[in-house]
């Protein structure tokens, strides 16, 4: 099992580049970071933790793919990767283009983690209707990996359509989709069609929800070898590591503290302690 970091990255938090380069030198795998486009001040949406008031750092999350690319420039080993970014409010040949070339100046480090999205307020900004933000993400996700796997690519959905185009660069390697969200039918059927694994938030509940998309994937022909499963946001403790570790869990995504650098290396000092006694 893999061992990596989340951090809710702003103009006020630690530097992603000092973090990531503190966080390889300590021995973990990997450093992902969320996405807020902006957030509407109307605040319609109530937070998705349960809090009376959304959290500052909502407010003032940086670019993911900008800061990755500044975290890739100053490391050689971590890998990098969106956690969570949100596709259906993303215009997908630009970001296709964008992602590919993050992945290939990164050495193919990169990771794209996804979700359908919860503020409505922020959605409607865009032009996307709550109730259609899982097909809008599944259709911006399908035509970003014709225009990465395809010499001359086209899409025609829904709500993408472009005609026969080149588009470079290609990435050089695959990158690996992962789909954040709770367990059901639904959320599973896009992991299956489309994604390269699952992100569940926290990780209650896999020992019954695990089970279920390894059945679905396996029926669909897929590598059971290759779902990847990257609980994120969690609170390590050794218990915790230890039912994971006995479910097949791939990777393991602690959180850090959207703060600055002296409040987020003691949590950092103290999770690689944890990950050290895993090596």
């Amino acid at each position: 099992m893999r061992f990596g970091l989340t951090i809710f990255a702003t103009d006020e938090s630690m530097d992603v580049g000092e973090l990531a380069v503190e966080s390889e030198a300590r021995g973990f795998d990997s450093l992902w970071i969320p996405e807020h486009t902006h957030i509407p001040v109307s605040r319609r949406t109530p937070p998705p933790t349960g809090d009376a008031e959304l959290a500052r750092e909502y407010k003032r999350s940086l670019d993911p793919l900008v800061a990755l690319a500044f975290a890739a420039a100053r490391t050689t080993t971590i890998r990098l990767g969106t956690g969570i970014v949100l596709p259906a409010q993303r215009e997908p040949i630009v970001t296709a283009k964008a992602i590919a070339t993050l992945q290939n100046l990164s050495g193919g480090r990169f990771e794209l983690g996804i979700g359908f999205g919860w503020n409505a307020d922020e959605m409607e900004s865009h032009g996307i209707e709550y109730r259609s933000r899982r097909a809008h993400t599944r259709e911006h996700v399908l035509a970003m990996q014709h225009l990465w796997n395809d010499e001359v690519a086209e899409f025609h959905g829904e709500y993408v359509n472009f005609e026969p185009s080149w588009s470079w660069p290609k990435p050089a390697t695959h990158v690996p989709v992962l789909l954040g969200g709770g367990a059901g039918p639904k959320l599973f059927a896009h992991i299956v069609e489309y994604c390269d694994g699952w992100i569940p938030i926290g990780g209650s509940g896999l020992a019954d929800s695990l089970p279920v998309l390894r059945s679905l994937w396996a029926d669909a022909g897929r590598d059971p070898d290759a779902l990847k499963v990257v609980p994120f946001g969690t609170l390590p403790t050794d218990e915790k590591l230890e039912h994971f570790a006995s479910l097949g869990v791939t990777e393991c995504v602690f959180r850090i503290p959207s703060a600055s650098r002296d409040d987020v290396m003691p949590t950092l000092e103290s999770q690689a302690a944890i990950i050290k006694r895993w090596s």
